[in-house]
């Protein structure tokens, strides 16, 4: 093999990344409709079955219905890796889970807002678990493919990419629940004098929001046809060979990594607080995000529309790190620049909690500043996102990134299982309310920040990237 001190400088193919990125595209768009609508569903859905008014009574009930598929997840990610590093079929090890996945989600997903517009409470919850089951046939094999055929040094780049084509997908949910004024149908339209029209059953088009759930599930459709097309895995683990091999002897670990060794201790240290930090991280994440749109119709009481717009705010500051995060982490390491996207997330909900508790916000207003705040808070967190899965899949051989990734999966989703419950739980003090939402945030990425600090970190410093018009030239095919 070439040594490295000779070796061509590693060059990223971007037309195969981004055709592998049609599987995130896929997974962000599901989990974008998912996530905006089902928590404000499920209230209403709770107010209306225990005869309450108060949205505050039923948010543990919530919580733990939001916290039961990712507790599915926490089970099923790993297995679903595990299985799919050991499958072999003429379409591939990752393909068929993708395939099977892809078409049961996308049966079982547009009947979730049909059974909220009958008001069947177990339909709806019925529906959310079949597709949470089949999502995560999909998700973990879906993501294993980018590592699979991408040598070690250029997986945050290519990650960056992979990112950027999911927030595409995640944006695209988000205007076509504005598009579909999801706020008229669930009780947030005003009447004459600016109070709030109280929730009916009858209020509303059943379209406005099952057109989102169904778009979605054609789009995640074709998105899986255009993956399993272009994308021929079993091709590309032969010619790729080579390439993974000096991908391996290049990778950012304390301890080389082999095939059949098992994972040393200053790896298995690394891999610890890598996945410790990151529950923290998710545990801020998710948990403001499970309840952003109430938190919008709830204590600012205007539009979900507005929430939308947030999202797709956070999702524009997202795209912009995706899209330096590997450059930045090719100068000064990952460690540095994941601890950096940390850092300035947190700053984000500092800043929130201060002017939320100082300047506050005009009830039935969406308030400019936390717009910028979203933006901000979208940069850190992609820095964060965009190195921390190479970051787990530096540390296993390519015969088990599938594991790896459920690993990475695993730490992520136990996170958003306990804390839409542990937010859902607090909001039930009397003396807490949704104002305290950024605090519950800050607290959690602190913890984040703390345990990733101790992580070693390893800058590679042999690695030749391609530059210039070179590293934008032709891809090879």
């Amino acid at each position: 093999m070439e040594s490295t001190s000779t070796a061509k400088p590693l060059k990223l193919n971007y037309k195969r990344t981004m055709l592998i990125g049609f599987a995130f595209f896929g997974i962000l768009l599901l989990w974008q409709v998912y996530d905006s609508w089902c928590p404000t569903l499920l209230s209403e859905l709770f107010k209306n079955s225990f005869g309450v008014t108060d949205e505050k009574q039923v948010q543990y009930l919530v919580g733990v219905m939001m916290a039961i598929d990712n507790l599915a997840a926490l089970i099923l990610l790993p297995i679903f890796g595990r299985l799919s590093d050991k499958t072999r079929t003429p379409i591939g090890k990752r393909m068929p889970y993708i395939l099977v996945g892809t078409a049961v989600c996308a049966i079982a997903f547009p009947f979730i807002p049909l059974f909220y517009y009958w008001n069947n409470a177990a339909g709806v919850i019925s529906m959310m678990l079949i597709t949470v089951v089949f999502a995560m046939m999909y998700r973990n094999p879906a993501v294993a493919l980018m590592p699979d055929v991408t040598p070690k040094p250029l997986r945050s780049k290519a990650n960056g990419i992979i990112n950027i084509m999911g927030y595409i997908g995640g944006a695209f949910a988000t205007v076509l629940g504005i598009f579909f004024v999801l706020s008229e149908f669930l009780g947030t339209a005003k009447n004459p004098d600016g109070t709030l029209k109280p929730f009916t059953w009858a209020h509303g088009n059943v379209w406005a929001i099952e057109a989102p759930f169904l778009i979605g599930a054609v789009l995640m459709v074709i998105s899986a046809v255009v993956l399993f097309f272009t994308v021929r895995e079993n091709e590309l683990e032969a010619k790729l060979k080579e390439e993974m091999e000096r991908g391996e002897e290049e990778a950012e670990v304390a301890d080389r990594v082999t095939e059949d060794a098992p994972l040393s201790k200053a790896n298995r240290n690394m891999l610890l607080l890598i996945l410790g930090a990151e529950f923290f991280w998710f545990m801020a994440d998710n948990g403001i995000a499970t309840f952003m749109v109430n938190y919008t119709v709830y204590l600012l009481k205007t539009s979900t529309a507005s929430a939308m717009v947030n999202t797709i705010v956070g999702g524009v500051g997202s795209v912009l790190g995706f899209a330096l995060g590997g450059l930045i982490a090719s100068k000064i390491g990952r460690k540095w620049t994941l601890f950096g996207g940390l850092g300035l997330s947190l700053l984000s909900y500092v800043v929130w909690i201060v002017l939320t508790f100082t300047v506050g916000a005009e009830v039935g207003k969406f308030p400019i500043w936390l717009y910028v705040i979203w933006f901000v808070k979208g940069f850190g967190m992609s820095l964060v996102h965009v190195n921390s899965y190479p970051m787990v899949v530096e540390l296993c051989p390519n015969s088990k990134i599938g594991r790896y990734t459920g690993y990475y999966y695993a730490s992520s989703m136990a996170a958003q299982t306990i804390t839409p419950i542990a937010l859902g739980s607090l909001l039930l003090i009397p003396s807490l309310s949704w104002a305290y939402l950024p605090v519950y945030g800050a607290i959690c990425l602190l913890i984040s920040a703390v345990v990733f600090f101790f992580v070693k970190n390893v800058k590679s410093v042999k690695t030749k990237f391609a530059k210039g018009l070179e590293a934008l030239g032709q891809d090879d095919e």
